[in-house]
């Protein structure tokens, strides 16, 4: 059975890449899996892993090409935060950090209010503050 669920990306530039993360918010653990050429993020109170590979490693993982990311989308990833405040911080921290914020902090579906933003190497983030009241 499924134990954990691990999200790989390649990036550019492995310590631009975890800065980013980092002064983000992000966690960043002491762990195997932090080289040269890879790194190892957590996020969310759950602990979701995302591995981190420089591009070259991540071809010959996954034995094929990369997506453009400045032509398409392979995948949006979204969390949720706990207020209003946290996406309005999130999203000023992102653009701090030399994110894309391509969504501003708004009114979602009535309920939601969030941000969407790509990072360093165009991968997209969703963080959302749900009041299910």
């Amino acid at each position: 059975m499924t134990k954990e669920l691990w999200i790989n990306l390649p990036v550019e530039n492995i310590s631009r890449s975890k800065e980013f993360f980092e002064s983000i918010g992000f966690e960043l653990p002491n762990s195997p899996g932090n080289t040269d050429s890879s790194a190892v993020i957590k996020v969310g109170t759950k602990g979701i892993t995302i591995m981190l590979f420089q591009e070259e490693i991540f071809k010959g993982i996954t034995r094929n090409g990369l997506t453009d990311t400045n032509t398409g989308t392979e995948v949006m990833f979204s969390f949720d935060l706990g207020s209003r405040e946290e996406v309005n911080e999130l999203a000023k921290k992102v653009k701090d950090a030399g994110g894309n914020v391509f969504a501003q902090p708004a009114d979602v579906q009535g309920w939601m209010y969030g941000f969407a933003f790509s990072d360093l190497d165009g991968h997209r983030w969703n963080g959302l503050y749900m009041d299910k009241s």
